[in-house]
């Protein structure tokens, strides 16, 4: 993920997640179109999971694809950024 931020030019401040499903903590410049973004991220690490858990990562996908088609984005402009980092600090690692 951080590989990938870094391509993008973007901070990846924090990461953690649930067993279906991740939470990423990212600061990026306006140039940046989070739909290329989301979709690079999940692309890149799909095939790094296929790679490295190969049988076990395709007994779990759903329809042949590791990801699901959506994602939920949101701004924290306004929010203080110790209480985003602790609410995904304390979520479960992903499997």
């Amino acid at each position: 993920m951080r590989e990938v931020c870094a391509d993008f030019e973007v901070e990846l401040r924090e990461f953690n997640g649930e067993d279906d499903h991740v939470h990423l903590l990212v600061h990026y410049p306006p140039k940046v179109a989070l739909s290329k973004l989301v979709n690079s991220l999940k692309g890149v690490s799909a095939r790094m999971l296929r790679k490295e858990f190969g049988t076990h990562v395709r007994d779990h996908q759903s329809g042949g694809r590791f990801w699901s088609g959506s994602y939920f984005a949101g701004s924290v402009g306004g929010a203080p950024l110790t209480v985003v980092k602790q609410y995904i600090e304390q979520q479960n690692r992903p499997v």
